[in-house]
């Protein structure tokens, strides 16, 4: 039998009723909460926030060209490096919301220092005397000009990330994926909460991306300010309606507590029954804690699981199955998370390049006259039919089929979004090749900006299978004390694609400029006329092509977490939580 061990320590025994007591109380009163309703609050929230994060996110880069008098590259690589950043910092408020603030009072906390950052990025476009001399050509970004510039940008990408990394899961706490009805409606969640942000994105990149380059760049940024001011008293306006899980403890200290005693026990032999590693009474568990069944991965960490003879049970002596387990889960994740990098490194080529393309492009689609920054609208267009049809008509279809809740798995749906990002890239080539040719033939008769829309379509319906599959993935595959954290992760891949990216473009530059016959690299200089921009775009589809072969393998490796069925404790939790 599993060596299942008591803390000893009686006055322990009692706190810990206490608190079990209150959580039962607690859940009793709260009874009416959560569900849809709650979630609606983040969808206005996830709304409004990304007006005004998706139009600077396509336009900044122009913004950046032509007020901040950056050169191409340089505006392309502060662009992608700033949205790197802001993805990254996703990991902070991921990780104070698992640990020490709830997630509603982080996302406020975080949304101040967005605002602030947002009101300098305004008053320094609406302030001449802040920005460069027009008539300036080179070295123009210094002195408090540059320090106004990056602080601005410092701030709203703490504040950015750190909202991101707890909205999310805010939502994904009102639903109980523990039980068949709450699995389908998390499910449904993350394709709402997409439609959501979408929504916004679409306002943000066609009419605040239009009154930002043909009227003012200072109304664009007042308006993403405002719309960010109204969302954040909207999720404050929610709290009566939602269900804030406990708090855990430090993600972090729980992984290395497993790593440190794993290795202090690496000359222990294991025992050949699994149950005879170390786990805590189903009495003495927290009745929110979910306990993890033993995997045969990763064996060298069931070490930290070992407890030795005439050994108390403490952290940083032993870990229980269910901690070590966890760090099996997050160990699992890391491929997964690594192969759809390079998906996001070409989502970064769309945000950059792509907007610079449309520069040299017939403005003129459907008889009206688009910014280049606002092409990805169409896409967008498309997005918010197709994500209701996809989850009204699609998913319930699949569901009958596969028996999955969500239709499809979300390595799956995250799966199919890496294919049409292969195509995308390598449509997004002949696209440059077809406008490079028409302009070298005739500059004052260049092709429609809506030839772009293939590459941003494609893309758009990559970016909806993958990201919801990930943000799907990573939460209900995260141990409980790990969910905002684990979210974060979908982000971190999108950080990690645009640092890349900023990589890509300078290792590639180099490398050209010795190799090809014009010693000219293929993204040199200013003018995308003289440069090879499909060859940089057929660069990353082969690339994508090589990664989705290692995915496939990867996602074929990964267990899915899989939850012990003990009756006992499953049912009395099942039955607390939904009285």
């Amino acid at each position: 039998m599993r060596r299942v061990q008591t803390v000893e320590i009686s006055s322990y025994k009692v706190g810990l009723a206490i608190v079990l007591c209150n959580e039962h109380d607690l859940l009793l009163q709260d009874s009416n909460k959560g569900g849809f309703r709650a979630c609606s609050f983040v969808f206005v929230l996830g709304a409004l926030e990304n007006i005004g994060f998706v139009a600077n996110m396509v336009s900044m880069v122009l913004y950046f060209h032509f007020m901040m008098k950056l050169d191409l590259p340089a505006s392309s690589n502060t662009l992608t490096n700033f949205l790197g950043s802001v993805c990254l910092l996703t990991l902070l408020g991921g990780f104070i919301s698992d640990t020490y603030l709830n997630r509603l009072y982080t996302i406020l906390i975080f949304g101040c220092l967005e605002v602030i950052g947002l009101s300098m990025v305004t008053i320094q476009a609406y302030s001449k005397g802040l920005r460069p001399d027009l008539l300036c050509q080179k070295g123009c970004l210094k002195g408090g000009i540059a320090l106004m510039f990056y602080a601005s940008l410092s701030l709203l990408a703490i504040g950015t990330g750190g909202v991101k990394g707890a909205l999310p899961a805010l939502g994904a706490d009102q639903f109980d994926p523990k039980d068949p009805k709450g699995a389908k409606q998390l499910g449904r969640y993350f394709n709402w909460y997409m439609l959501s942000t979408t929504f916004g994105a679409a306002i943000g990149v066609s009419f605040v991306v239009w009154v930002s380059t043909k009227e003012a760049w200072y109304w664009g940024f007042f308006m993403g300010t405002m719309a960010a001011i109204v969302g954040f008293i909207a999720i404050a306006i929610g709290k009566p309606f939602y269900r804030f899980p406990p708090l855990g403890n430090s993600p972090l200290l729980r992984v290395a507590q497993v790593i440190v005693v794993a290795v202090k026990n690496r000359r222990l032999p294991l025992p050949e029954n699994p149950d005879e590693l170390f786990e805590v009474n189903d009495k003495d568990r927290d009745q929110f804690d979910e306990k993890l069944s033993q995997t045969n991965q990763f064996r060298a960490l069931d070490k930290a699981a070992i407890l030795p003879q005439e050994t108390s049970p403490e952290p940083w002596r032993v870990c229980t199955v269910t901690q070590v387990e966890e760090v099996k889960v997050l160990t699992r994740m890391l491929p997964i998370l690594a192969s759809t990098i390079i998906m996001n490194t070409c989502l970064a080529q769309l945000q950059t390049f792509s907007v610079h393309q449309g520069v040299y492009m017939n403005p003129h689609v459907f008889g009206l006259e688009f910014p280049s920054a606002s092409i990805p609208v169409i896409p967008l267009v498309f997005m918010l039919f197709l994500i209701p049809i996809y989850e009204l008509l699609v998913v319930p279809f699949a569901r009958k089929v596969t028996g999955h809740p969500s239709g499809i798995t979300q390595l799956q749906r995250v799966g199919v979004g890496l294919v049409l990002s292969i195509i995308s890239m390598g449509v997004a080539g002949l696209v440059e090749v077809k406008r490079r040719d028409q302009a070298r033939k005739d500059l004052f008769k260049p092709i429609s900006l809506f030839w772009l829309s293939f590459q941003y379509g494609i893309f758009g319906l990559a970016d909806m299978f993958t990201i919801v599959g990930l943000m799907e993935f990573f939460y209900k595959e995260a141990p409980s004390g790990m969910k905002s954290l684990a979210t974060s992760f979908a982000w971190l891949s999108l950080s990690f694609g645009y640092f890349l990216s900023t990589a890509f473009v300078n290792i590639i530059n180099s490398v050209t400029e010795k190799i090809t016959p014009s010693k000219k690299g293929w993204l040199h200089g200013d003018n995308l006329n003289d440069n090879n921009l499909n060859l940089f775009y057929w660069f990353l589809a082969v690339l994508s092509a090589i990664n989705f072969i290692v995915y496939l393998f990867c996602a074929s490796w990964y267990k899915y977490k899989e939850e012990t069925t003990e009756s006992d404790s499953t049912t009395k939790t099942e039955n607390v939580y939904h009285k």
